[in-house]
């Protein structure tokens, strides 16, 4: 083992670096995104008991699985949407496993979206990020933190009549940030794109914008108050679908620990 591996698995059992969880626990009570009636819908998590130690399978406990790729805390991958249909290499099965862990720096909304549910990540607040810590890194992933994580059930949605209302980029924040030459954009809610974005130009910036570019996303993150601006890493490594648009996965970051 090279030394700078060694290095990093006596920081880990140490204590020096801390490893977060930023993954909410999957089941079926997790809400998906809701679609228009005349779309397709997103299926929820299900879990059926196959045996439990008993005359099923008296060693043994396991369970059937049923979701959709874009359930719970997921990866979205370019072909995802029609802006990357055509990207090389853009199916979650394709994608080169480097790509699955590198740098992050998380942008504050917090404050903005407790006051404002349709509150919008613009170039101008990245721009005032910026100032204060630096060019964001070129192939770093970027989260945008709202805290909208810690809504429950019916308010993690945030439904109206004119559909979810919740925070997001527009269209010129992710301009820049592809400018910046990201790796990929992720959030708390259940897309990364705002709850209104469909008004925006074009319509889901995040997905059109992002996908279109070979970019990648991540939703449904929990946590991001836990991690500094700059200075993570993070680790999401979504399941090894054939032909996949995405998956839900397990998302960690590392950031420096007590006495680092």
């Amino acid at each position: 083992m090279s030394e700078i591996l060694t290095q990093m698995a006596a920081s880990l059992a140490s204590g020096e670096t801390k490893v977060i969880d930023l993954t909410h626990t999957l089941d079926p009570d997790f809400p998906v995104i809701i679609l228009p009636p005349e779309f397709g819908q997103c299926a929820r998590f299900r879990m059926e008991e196959v045996s439990a130690y008993d005359h099923r399978g008296p060693a043994w406990k396991w369970h059937n699985l049923t979701l959709n790729e874009h359930t719970g805390t997921h990866f979205d991958a370019p072909i995802h949407w029609i802006s990357g249909r055509d990207v090389p290499n853009g199916a979650v099965d394709e994608i080169d496993v480097k790509n699955f862990i590198g740098p992050v720096v998380v942008i504050d909304c917090s404050e903005g979206s407790a006051k404002d549910p349709d509150f919008v990540l613009t170039a101008e607040i990245i721009l005032e990020w910026e100032k204060e810590h630096g060019p964001v890194p070129a192939d770093s992933w970027v989260l945008m933190r709202t805290d909208w994580s810690k809504r429950k059930g019916i308010d993690y949605l945030n439904m109206a009549e004119d559909g979810p209302h919740s925070p997001g980029p527009m269209p010129d924040a992710i301009e820049l940030l592809l400018e910046r030459g990201i790796r990929g954009f992720g959030t708390e809610t259940v897309g990364t794109d705002a709850g209104q974005g469909t008004h925006f130009s074009p319509p889901y910036p995040a997905h059109f914008l992002l996908h279109g570019a070979g970019k990648f996303g991540l939703q449904c993150l929990c946590n991001l108050d836990l991690l500094p601006p700059t200075g993570a890493i993070l680790l999401a490594t979504p399941l090894k679908i054939k032909g996949g648009t995405g998956s839900p996965l397990r998302v960690l970051a590392l950031i420096p620990g007590e006495g680092a």
